[in-house]
């Protein structure tokens, strides 16, 4: 058993002062109380999930900066950059890279990962002899930072909604339905290796990549379902002009979502659609850093929360991992379009704590996970504070939450606890070193390549 003693926490009904919690050796909250704390900390937090990496983007961080020779750049340029630099990568890099992405999203806060994989065969796209070669890369990756996975197997069969052929870039995430199912059970059972806590969904990647017939046969799934959905201005004509209707309107009459569901960004949608399917239970992965990067626009956030909507928070391209400055931008997003403050809180209410408890919530519901909460019967997914930095000086209750996610960084995060796993440790993963020195090792040898 291990116990933790919090100066302060953020309990279900709220902050209490003085807080005692023991950990069961499964990685559960056994109780509330305990007696000679193995751990004292500041503050304590429920620490939420991350619903949505493409870890491997990590890094090409920087690079896709430039301006085109044809004056205006967008995710399709983007996406060619893209398309480019992952035909380098092997196996061995996607887990170096991997997990550093998965160290950055412990340290600043996030204890758990739904990982959106989707680059699964070689260069030139023949499978590799275990089809699930780098989902168990992927794997091997959070055995060794200790993050509580969510394995997101994608499937994408095809180039356009027209059913055109996968592009050069594409080939290597190509599967039809049949090898596909192949892959998905042989990426389960790898991942049956890592603790219990890790679990497996699939993840159709989105209506342009994949056939009505296939996304039938994935949404009976159990487990988390994730995908891309009206992202882009040019994806919701392309689904326009094949299906006679706009994406989320498609899916609402066609397949309709549940609580299983979570359909990431969701920044092309109409005022009744940001209500209706807001209402279908499913979460918006939402990734702000990453929208703002890519110019996808404005997630309809008081609308969504004002119908229930349920959110969670990824990191996507992973250009920058910080669990506080995702949730800043989601906020200021809606602040420079609606010119007010304080826009997504409920009236007399912390941002802050409006943003946190939403996140926290919507992402566990996303990946099907056991946390979100500090009680007993929960997975240990915590987060302490540093109470002795000096913004905190004279905060308490949600001002705490206000300042950490407005005003300071992911610098205020001290320990995180994954499933009990004490991977974060005074600020730094208790791996830092051999992780960092593997991820520039591989940013080495990919240099010599591009």
């Amino acid at each position: 058993m291990t116990v933790i003693h919090a100066g302060a926490a953020l309990l279900t009904d709220g902050w209490q002062t003085d807080v005692t919690l023991t950990l069961a050796p499964d990685g559960t909250i056994a109780r509330l109380g305990g007696e000679s704390p193995d751990h004292r900390v500041g503050i304590l937090l429920p620490a939420p999930a991350n619903v949505h990496s493409h870890a491997f983007q990590r890094a090409m961080a920087g690079l896709t900066e430039t301006r085109g020779p044809s004056g205006r750049d967008s995710f399709w340029t983007w996406r060619q950059l893209m398309f480019r630099f992952l035909d380098r990568l092997t196996p061995e890099d996607i887990r170096a890279i991997t997990a550093q992405v998965q160290m950055e999203m412990l340290e600043s806060g996030y204890a758990s990962s739904g990982e959106f994989h989707y680059l699964h065969h070689q260069p030139g796209g023949a499978p590799y002899a275990n089809l699930a070669e780098t989902s168990a890369a992927i794997c091997a990756a959070a055995s060794k930072t200790g993050i509580g996975l969510t394995l997101l197997p994608v499937l994408y069969e095809q180039g356009g909604v027209d059913g055109r052929p996968l592009g050069p870039g594409q080939i290597r995430f190509g599967n039809d339905l049949d090898r596909f199912q192949d892959l998905h059970a042989q990426a389960a059972k790898t991942l049956s290796a890592l603790p219990d806590d890790a679990r497996i969904g699939v993840a159709p990647h989105s209506l342009r990549a994949v056939t009505h017939n296939a996304l039938a046969e994935l949404a009976q799934s159990s487990g988390p379902i994730h995908m891309h959905l009206a992202e882009q201005v040019a994806e919701v004509d392309e689904i326009k002009a094949a299906y006679g209707a706009r994406p989320v309107e498609w899916m609402l009459d066609n397949c309709p979502p549940d609580k299983n569901w979570c359909l990431i960004h969701c920044t092309q949608m109409e005022p009744h659609e940001t209500a209706a399917l807001a209402l279908s239970g499913a979460v918006a992965g939402l990734c702000p850093l990453t929208e703002s990067s890519l110019g996808d626009g404005i997630f309809d956030g008081v609308r969504w929360l004002e119908s229930n909507g349920a959110i969670g928070i990824g990191s996507d391209s992973n250009i920058r991992i910080s669990l506080a400055e995702e949730l800043r931008q989601l906020e200021y997003s809606q602040r420079l379009r609606d010119k007010g403050r304080a826009v997504l809180a409920a009236p007399g209410g912390s941002t802050g704590r409006r943003l946190f408890d939403a996140a926290t919530a919507g992402g566990a519901q996303a990946i099907g996970r056991n946390s979100g909460q500090i009680a007993p019967g929960y997975l240990a997914d915590l987060i302490a504070l540093d109470a002795d930095d000096a913004d905190l000086i004279g905060r308490s209750g949600d001002q705490i939450l206000d300042t950490w996610i407005f005003a300071r960084d992911d610098r205020l995060v001290r320990d995180v606890w994954s499933a009990g796993r004490h991977v974060v440790q005074n600020g730094r993963h208790v791996a830092r070193e051999t992780i960092s020195a593997d991820y520039r090792a591989c940013l080495s040898r990919l240099a010599e390549v591009m």
